[in-house]
């Protein structure tokens, strides 16, 4: 297991980034709705030593910048990461995205397929398929409303246990994922939860040449293994990898198994690299 001594938290433009610096690949991790940068340290642990890792704060988190207009979509997410990406130099990246990363991480690596060596989706979200400007998803709306009215703490206290597989029995996950979401803020969570109800992951992954991991906790209560599976049928790429449910499992995988997902990033064959 690698050490995070050397990890840092910078600007690069608009965004802000948690970087272990590496003079190997590229890999960048996208989070959650409810999670930030800070929710991949324990992955970043498990990956390999020589990795050069990035995982933003997504617009509108930490100290990020929101996006331009109140409804953006993925595909605006993933031009802030190319931005980014642009702005550091990389031009290749092992991707991951869990949860609402994965709706970003699909439309970058469907728009920039060059890019891309592997892309793991991790706990992936469908989206709603709301078009922009419609009647928000209700879940999407009570999320916004939630937060408005109980404010961070408040929100992610009740929520921060169903992330989490028998949560009572594992604390300090539960206090990762709360600590984690209490740092939400308007407006960028808004702006997320919009960009969940227009999402559609089928349509992107559809478009995906590159090679693609698919993984899910098998007691996912939040994006359950069903629509993970359904993420991994729609693939067309002829690199469709591998689809893992991991047992006893929630959707903080991150926290929970972090070297799961560090096996599923590891593995793409040299021949991509």
């Amino acid at each position: 297991m690698t050490a995070v001594q050397n990890l840092a938290l910078r600007m690069v433009g608009p965004v802000e980034l948690a970087e272990r610096a590496g003079d190997g690949p590229a890999c960048v991790l996208l989070h959650g709705i409810g999670s930030n940068a800070s929710s991949f340290l324990p992955l970043m642990a498990e990956l390999p030593a020589d990795w050069r890792i990035l995982a933003w704060n997504a617009p509108g988190y930490g100290r990020s910048e929101p996006l331009a207009g109140d409804w953006p979509l993925a595909r605006d997410y993933a031009e802030a990461l190319a931005a980014m990406l642009d702005e550091l130099g990389i031009r290749r990246v092992s991707l991951l995205g869990h949860s609402l990363g994965a709706l970003m991480a699909a439309a970058f690596t469907a728009a920039r397929r060059d890019r891309v060596d592997h892309l793991v989706l991790a706990s992936p979200a469908l989206g709603h398929g709301i078009p922009r400007g419609n009647v928000l998803s209700a879940s999407a709306q009570a999320r916004i409303d939630d937060l408005g009215i109980e404010g961070p703490e408040e929100f992610a206290a009740r929520r921060a246990a169903r992330l989490v597989f028998e949560p009572d029995a594992n604390p300090a996950h539960v206090e990762a994922v709360r600590r984690a979401m209490s740092q939400v803020r308007l407006p960028g969570y808004a702006q997320a939860a919009r960009m969940l109800s227009a999402g559609r992951l089928l349509d992107d992954i559809a478009q995906i040449t590159v090679p693609v991991d698919v993984v899910v906790g098998a007691d996912d209560r939040v994006t359950p293994a069903d629509g993970a599976r359904c993420a991994y049928d729609a693939l067309r790429t002829p690199w469709r990898g591998r689809f893992v449910e991991v047992p006893q499992t929630g959707h903080a995988i991150a926290h929970e198994r972090p070297d799961a997902l560090a096996r599923l990033l590891a593995a793409v064959p040299e021949t991509v690299r």
